[in-house]
Formats: structure tokens, C-alpha cells, sequence
């Protein structure tokens, strides 16, 4: 129970990835606030961790909403004293498979505008009170074309880069006021619902597709939601204490260089060994 009485506000908590670190946070002792625009989305995750014996309350947060985010962050101050961690994972409405030069400007903006107004609120929000506490973890999650280039994902791409620049600038205003702030890269989760909802309207296109993502990784399979939302238990914990200002990448090896020209090593020796016995 490394997250034992520590209080996390979850921004976008759903059947997806905010779900998944609201669960993975309570599986660890911490009591969960979990909200979303529609409060039936985050009641059903909250619904959920109490049945699996965890803390948690829902609420209607919109997290583009300065005075309601506030107004929800004083809410759980008056409550329970302190927010210990803050994740935001709200959707950011990325338009992809469209190349750059037939994007409209509005598409390309759209998710950079989002991820930026919703991080900077959240994000400046919960350091304001972590500060005054001289404690506190906020993290954010962006995905691989963080950190290399990418081909037809519009504006996401640089909305992740700009994510990961915003948390390394707030980690280093705050890290003297014992605020750590951390991003976490992910490959993409086959698990999530974007991928789930891909599979359903595309078939066997984008399973090629999804399968092509993890022979690009290092160990030829993608992270899923639990590996993404224990990394985030872990750098929210005091076993991370020296952890800011970074992101750290959970993209299986992918942004270090793309595998898909790697094979099996062992199998390779197997097969060399059976060609000397000829």
C-alpha cells in the first residue's frame, strides 16, 4: 500500500486510462477523487473501486473550467486537508490519419489548444496547493509522438511535445516548494478505449495496424493500461522521491529506435546451429 491515505484527484476518469490509474491509485491505499465531465462516467469508476474495497468519491468536473476546477480542488481541501496527486487524462480531440498538408488549421489546433488550457488549469491549480503543503506529485501522459516523429497524427503530436514541455517548466518552478512534477510517454495501450472503439469500426485493417505498432517495439508487444497505471503508483510514491522534471517513457523501447527490422535473437542461434549440423 505505497499510496496509503495520500488523496489523488483524477481528471478524466472513464473505462479508459483515467479509469485505470484511479484503480491502480486506490489498489494502492490512496483515496480517489475521480471526476469527468458527465458524472455518471466517474460514478461508475468510483462505483467500482468501492466495490473492490478502495476510497473513492465521483464528481462533475469540467477540467477546461478554471472556476470549477478550483471550486472542486477547495471542496476536497476542506474534506480531507491535502491533494497528495493529480493526474489529468481528459480527452484532448486529436483528428489523425489526415497528412499535415491537407489538415485544416482548426483540426491541427484543436487537440494543442485543449491539452493546453486543461493542463496548465489542472496542473497550476494543484501546485498552487502542494506548494503550501511542500508536497505533492502531478503527473501527466502523453504518447510515443513525443518523442519521435510521426507520420499522420495531426496536431497530437506536438500537443504531446508541448505537454512534456509544460511539465519539465512546472517542475522546475515548483520543485523547490517539494512539488515533483512527472510525464509519463506511452506506447499506446491496445486495451484502451481508442483502441478497442479502432478495432470495432476498422477490423482486420487495424489490428494489422496495431500489430505493426508492436513489432516496431523492442519486445514486440505494446504496454497496457495496468503497466502505464502502475508506472504512475510508482512515481507518485516516495519510491520515486527524487523523480521531476522528466518523462519518463513507457513506450517499450519504441522511441529509442524503431525494432521492426529486429528478430528473435534465440531463434536465430537455433536456426544457425541447425545449419552448421548440415
Amino acid at each position: 500500500m505505497i499510496l496509503k491515505d495520500k488523496n489523488a484527484v483524477i481528471y478524466g476518469a472513464s473505462a479508459s486510462i483515467g479509469g485505470a490509474f484511479a484503480k491502480a491509485f486506490a489498489e494502492a491505499g490512496a483515496n480517489v477523487f475521480v471526476t469527468h465531465y458527465r458524472l455518471e462516467t466517474a460514478q461508475k469508476v468510483a462505483d467500482e473501486i468501492i466495490r473492490n474495497g478502495g476510497k473513492a468519491e465521483a464528481a462533475a468536473v469540467d477540467a477546461l473550467d478554471q472556476d470549477a476546477i478550483e471550486t472542486f480542488l477547495k471542496s476536497v481541501i476542506d474534506k480531507v486537508g491535502s491533494i497528495d496527486i493529480s493526474f489529468n487524462a481528459i480527452g484532448i480531440k486529436d483528428v489523425q490519419d489526415i497528412p499535415l498538408i491537407e489538415m485544416t488549421v482548426e483540426d491541427f489546433q484543436q487537440p494543442i489548444n485543449i491539452a493546453m488550457k486543461t493542463q496548465f488549469l489542472t496542473g497550476t491549480a494543484a501546485a498552487r496547493y502542494m506548494s503550501q503543503q511542500n508536497s505533492g506529485v502531478i503527473l501527466s501522459l502523453t504518447a510515443t509522438p513525443g518523442g519521435i516523429g510521426y507520420a499522420n497524427v495531426g496536431g497530437f503530436g506536438p500537443a504531446c511535445n508541448a505537454i512534456e514541455g509544460f511539465s519539465r517548466n512546472l517542475a522546475a518552478e515548483v520543485g523547490s516548494s517539494g512539488v515533483r512534477v512527472v510525464n509519463i510517454r506511452s506506447g499506446g495501450s491496445p486495451d484502451s478505449r481508442p483502441f478497442k472503439e479502432a478495432i470495432a469500426a476498422g477490423g482486420d485493417e487495424v489490428k494489422e495496424f496495431i500489430d505493426k505498432m508492436a513489432n516496431d517495439t523492442m519486445l514486440k508487444q505494446m504496454p497496457m493500461m495496468a503497466d502505464i497505471a502502475n508506472t504512475g503508483v510508482f512515481l507518485a510514491s516516495s519510491l520515486a522521491s527524487k523523480i521531476t522534471g522528466v518523462t519518463i517513457d513507457v513506450t517499450v523501447g519504441t522511441t529509442t529506435a524503431l525494432n521492426y527490422k529486429a528478430t528473435n535473437v534465440a531463434f536465430l542461434k537455433k536456426d544457425n546451429k541447425e545449419a552448421d549440423n548440415l
